[in-house]
């Protein structure tokens, strides 16, 4: 998906972006939402026009993907009073295919973008990607470097910095990090590690990930403020060490 070609996003304050997906399909919302976390971005979702209002008070997103059509009020209404509280947060209208082209019309003349149901989901994160950007609620890494903290690691020529100084990775080592890297405070499983960096399940052989893990520690925690956390029972996290 696009996290592997398009430079990484994130808030101008480096935290990962927040986007909210709004759509009465719980399935076609979670499969966004799906997409979306891929960029290592913060994702939460609604499923009616009142529960997006309330979700966009207390997450304030950076972005919303908005259906136009809900159960309870509009799109345009959610519009209306999402943007009471947050006046400028861009917005990707989902609409049928049937909608009235002088509504799509004035939902753009502000700035925010639209797709047609069905979409592919590259489609949207492209759309979303592009209405952040012209925000410019969003700070875009230079080249491929991802950046968590003080850790910087350059997916193109697998160069890893931890405070100014270099770490050599095995090239197992690299991918392990790179996808905890793309993921910033977010508990990735055994299993979504499994799958991700050796893409194939091991039949049940997980300590493989955690003899990386302890690889990856040496490597980048030791004698230094931690980035690399265990969640007893849900997986490992990594973020920003509390001095970085």
């Amino acid at each position: 998906m696009a996290a592997g070609t398009a430079p990484s996003l994130t808030r101008l304050d480096g935290t990962p972006v927040r986007v909210l997906v709004v759509d009465d399909e719980s399935q076609l919302a979670e499969l966004l939402s799906m997409a979306l976390r891929y960029e290592g971005w913060q994702v939460r979702t609604a499923l009616t026009g009142n529960d997006a209002v309330r979700t966009a008070r207390e997450f304030a997103p950076d972005a919303v993907v908005l259906d136009m059509m809900l159960p309870d009020i509009d799109g345009l209404e959610v519009l209306r009073r999402m943007r009471a509280d947050q006046p400028d947060v861009p917005v990707l209208f989902l609409t049928a295919k049937d909608a009235v082209e002088d509504r799509v019309a004035g939902l753009t003349a502000g700035g925010d973008d639209y797709v047609t149901k069905p979409f592919s989901l590259e489609e949207v994160v492209a759309r979303v990607r592009a209405l952040m950007r012209r925000t410019a609620v969003v700070a875009q890494e230079a080249g491929s470097v991802l950046v968590v903290g003080d850790l910087t690691l350059d997916e193109d020529s697998h160069e890893v910095v931890r405070a100014g100084e270099e770490v050599s990775l095995t090239a197992t080592e690299f991918e392990l990090l790179r996808f905890l890297m793309r993921n910033p405070r977010r508990v990735l499983s055994k299993a979504q590690i499994l799958d991700r960096v050796w893409h194939y399940d091991f039949g049940g052989q997980a300590n493989i990930v955690e003899l990386y893990i302890s690889y990856l520690r040496k490597k980048i925690d030791q004698g230094r403020e931690p980035m690399i956390h265990t969640m007893r029972g849900a997986g490992y996290v990594l973020k920003p060490a509390a001095g970085g």
